[in-house]
């Protein structure tokens, strides 16, 4: 069985004969240490030799796919962002008129020819693609985190207008790109944080409000692409997870091990069979100071609660140069032994 059809088994929580494995996406300073450690020269070199099941190929991670003339992002804030907690460009709108006026993205800027292109070379890999639409981020940036978090009790309707042409941006986006994508593509793969390391960022009634109501509209969009939904979160986000089950998610990611009610114990116990895992083995301690053996012991640990409905990988996915290239090789022997 090739890793394209392991990890579709896996999601779709069928009988494989092992665990799927996926090394994450190291912050970029960190593949020159591997690189020197492993004796490989490329991304693609590195993650065959560590048997690596999992390919994120997605539009939101290529420069090339927004080209507006002068080189702005897709939501551009017109200022240098510092601080999750500094003033967006939004921070003062009151009306939908001011909402309106912002320079709001232009789809006709998207181009995908990079990303395909990366998807019809992918090999007989797992692909995990669309836009990663951060709605959540964006729109807490065109506020600023405080301004956004105030306006959900003082000024809700302003914020739903925002959070409507963010997300009505990606959508479009995804509907272009999915026409033209189609079977290159195994499931759709998006992330928004909002769990802290004890708890949600907002309260569940204003996440019941402001956010799993468009987890359903992109969740429904790849479903009725025959894709599967694999979901990222950071963060503790215990409290809301038979929400996504009931919202359509497949997969969850990156269970972040030291969060409060996130370990592994407890998801198993709760979820299992309900939903597959991705992710889970502790960047916050473990792969940072264990020895590869005790590595090794760990996710031995997790396959037995995790099991068989888990895809190895780092409880982050942006490994940093802090975590040892040789408990890496020590999580990837381990996911596939």
């Amino acid at each position: 069985m090739h890793s394209r059809e392991l990890v579709r088994n896996i999601i779709n929580k069928k009988a494989t004969a092992r665990c799927g494995f996926w090394l994450g996406n190291p912050y970029p300073d960190t593949w020159p240490i591997y690189h020197k450690y492993f004796g490989t020269s490329t991304e693609e070199e590195l993650r065959r030799k560590l048997g690596d099941d999992y390919r994120w190929i997605s539009p939101s991670l290529m420069d090339s796919t927004y080209k507006h003339p002068e080189r702005k992002k897709i939501f551009d804030l017109g200022q240098e962002k510092r601080s999750h907690g500094q003033p967006g460009p939004l921070a003062e709108a009151e009306t939908l008129r001011d909402v309106e006026a912002f320079n709001w993205p232009n789809l006709d800027y998207l181009d995908f020819t990079e990303c395909l292109q990366a998807l019809r070379n992918a090999g007989p890999f797992y692909r995990a693609s669309g836009f990663w639409a951060p709605f959540f981020h964006d729109v807490m940036d065109l506020f600023g985190m405080e301004s956004y978090f105030v306006k959900m009790h003082t000024n809700p309707e302003v914020v739903h207008a925002v959070t409507v042409r963010v997300c009505e941006f990606y959508l479009e986006a995804n509907r272009r790109f999915f026409a033209m994508a189609k079977d290159f593509i195994d499931g759709y793969f998006f992330g928004n944080d909002f769990g802290t390391q004890l708890d949600l960022i907002i309260s569940p009634g204003h996440f019941e409000e402001f956010v799993l109501p468009w987890f359903r509209k992109f969740t429904d969009q790849a479903l009725g692409q025959g894709f599967q939904v694999i979901l990222h979160s950071c963060g503790s986000i215990y409290r809301v997870i038979p929400r996504l089950i009931e919202a359509g998610v497949n997969c969850l990611h990156p269970l972040q091990a030291r969060a409060k009610n996130m370990d592994a114990e407890r998801l198993s116990r709760e979820f299992g069979g309900k939903i597959a895992f991705l992710g889970g083995v502790d960047t916050q301690q473990l792969l940072v100071h264990a020895t590869p053996d005790e590595v090794k012991d760990e996710v031995r640990r997790l396959k037995d609660l995790l099991g068989p409905c888990w895809i190895v990988s780092p409880s982050h996915e942006a490994l940093l140069p802090n975590v040892p290239p040789q408990n890496v090789a020590a999580m990837a022997e381990a996911a596939v032994t």
